[in-house]
Parts: C-alpha cells; sequence; structure tokens
C-alpha cells in the first residue's frame, strides 16, 4: 500500500559484474523524511540513513534509474542508469577514519568497467580522489 501510494519507492538489486537484476533483498526509501521522523521519531545517530535517502531522492529527481548494486558479497549503495549514462555512488557520513574509508572504497574498486565512482560524504577534504574513486562534498553534490 505504502508503495502504491507513493510514500516509499522500493529498489531492486543489480548484480554489477553479472548485469541482471536479483529478485531478492531490495530496498525501501521514503518519499520525504518528515514521514520517516514521524513514523520512527527523529533519531540524531541515525543520519547515515538520512543522508542515504537523500542522495537516492535526488537521483531521481535527476531521472536516473536506480539500483542497490551487488559486486560479489558486497554494496554499492547506488547504481544510477541513463540511457548514455551510469553512476556507482558510495553514501557515508564521513570518510575520516581508515575503516571507513576501505569498506566505501573496496567495492567500487572490484568493479571492472570505467563507469564514474562516486563517494559522497559530509567531509570537506583537500582529498577529492582515490584512485580514481571520485570523493565528493555532498553538499556541493546536491547543488550541482
Amino acid at each position: 500500500m505504502l508503495r502504491n501510494a507513493f510514500i516509499i519507492y522500493s529498489v531492486s538489486r543489480y548484480d554489477v559484474k553479472g548485469g541482471q537484476l536479483l529478485k531478492t533483498l531490495g530496498k525501501n526509501y521514503i518519499i520525504d523524511m518528515g514521514f520517516r521522523n514521524t513514523m520512527l521519531g527523529y533519531r540524531d545517530a541515525d543520519r547515515g540513513h538520512i543522508i542515504e535517502n537523500i542522495v537516492f531522492l535526488e537521483l531521481m529527481r535527476r531521472n536516473y534509474r536506480v539500483y542497490i548494486g551487488k559486486v560479489g558479497e558486497t554494496e554499492v549503495d547506488f547504481v544510477a542508469d541513463k540511457p548514455n549514462e551510469k553512476l556507482y555512488i558510495q553514501v557515508t557520513e564521513s570518510m575520516q577514519s581508515p575503516e571507513t574509508r576501505e569498506r566505501e572504497l573496496r567495492p567500487l574498486r572490484m568493479i571492472p568497467d570505467n563507469y564514474e565512482k562516486i563517494v559522497l560524504s559530509m567531509d570537506r577534504s583537500y582529498i577529492n580522489s582515490y584512485d580514481g574513486i571520485k570523493s565528493l562534498y555532498l553538499i556541493d553534490w546536491l547543488l550541482f
């Protein structure tokens, strides 16, 4: 009912290496963060999920078909696809810790093609690339 009422979007998983949609393990994103806060209450500790939801909505607004990517046992937050364009996007609150940086970069490094790969975070950093994977400040990306 929530999908039919356009309150949530369901997103399918996509096997990046095999190029096929998977039938299991989809994700749901809510259309309005106010609905989320009403249902769950505002939880400041959940910022990572909130910014992931915001990135999903922005990709939809930019007319991408959006999937959750699966690369082996790892996950790419978003595979955004248009007829002549494809993006792989990871979303994280911060890339400051080496463990988080490795966790976010690992699935992108495993993708064998040369489409654009981006990590979006809330860090304003002088490092804007990791081995060809762009690292962008989320707010700048949203305003672009």
